[in-house]
């Protein structure tokens, strides 16, 4: 009985300190909405270049996590199968993009892609300026999302029992079907969050991307934009709408994850 009432108050106990957690993420995101100016909304809702830096915003993540994922699933795989020297080192390189700051990110992308550098001259000597392209963006949201798919990735292929691709193998799988057809499958799950953790991270990106291209604008940079140019009162509705997208657009994936796997 006594441990019955123990376990009843350290619950409650949990449902209090969850309860304020939730609070603290709610509260802020329920105000901006309930404070905005419907006026200064529908003028948001309508105005084209909004609407052009959501579309942007949201096909440069896109497109920079599909292009990435061709790299960092592969590295993914090779950290939780094998061990190698210095690999520590390499996981504590994976994590630097999290704990850097961003705006030193952006200079450091900078640095990769400006004129002075081997790729930027290169892109020059064929007409092409990476700086404030959307290469760029794209460079930039990587940068600081892509170690959200490969630890994700890295701890669901960890899960996967060795002994089944050992298993594909004895019976004639080359290591390239044992992957497709074992391996990624079976860590499917994480694989998958992990992508949509690196489209969330890439999309809500800021600090890397107002260093490398300011224009043009993603979502991000035309919230700061807005509320140094005009206040919080126009800032606010592009954040709501945008606040607004992705989260039915998660919503929507989370769905489709949960029946699928």
């Amino acid at each position: 009985m006594q441990a019955r009432d123990n376990f009843n108050i350290t619950h409650s106990l949990f449902l209090l300190l969850g309860g304020v957690a939730l609070l603290f993420i709610f509260a802020p995101l329920a105000g901006m909405f309930i404070s905005v100016n419907a006026p200064h909304l529908f003028e948001a809702a309508t105005d084209k270049v909004v609407g052009n830096s959501i579309l942007r915003t949201l096909l440069i993540s896109a497109a920079a996590t599909i292009v990435s994922a061709l790299f960092a699933i592969p590295l993914a795989y090779i950290l939780a199968r094998k061990k190698f020297p210095f690999k520590g080192v390499v996981e504590a390189v994976v994590d630097l993009p999290i704990v850097i700051p961003h705006s030193a990110a952006g200079i450091a992308i900078l640095g990769l892609i400006s004129r002075d550098s081997a790729l930027g001259a290169a892109a020059s000597a064929v007409g092409l300026n990476l700086v404030g392209s959307p290469f760029a963006i794209g460079l930039a949201m990587s940068f600081v999302s892509i170690p959200f798919l490969i630890n994700s990735a890295r701890d669901g292929f960890a899960a996967v029992p060795v002994r089944l691709e050992q298993a594909a193998e004895t019976l004639g799988a080359s290591r390239f079907q044992t992957f497709t057809k074992i391996s990624l499958p079976l860590a499917g799950r994480s694989v998958v969050s992990g992508l949509l953790l690196m489209f969330a991270r890439g999309m809500s990106e800021f600090g890397a991307i107002v260093i490398v291209a300011y224009h043009p604008m993603t979502t991000p940079v035309l919230i700061f934009d807005r509320f140094n140019s005009f206040g919080l009162a126009y800032a606010r509705p592009v954040a709501v709408i945008f606040v607004a997208v992705t989260l039915i657009l998660f919503i929507g994936l989370r769905i489709y994850q949960k029946r699928k796997w």
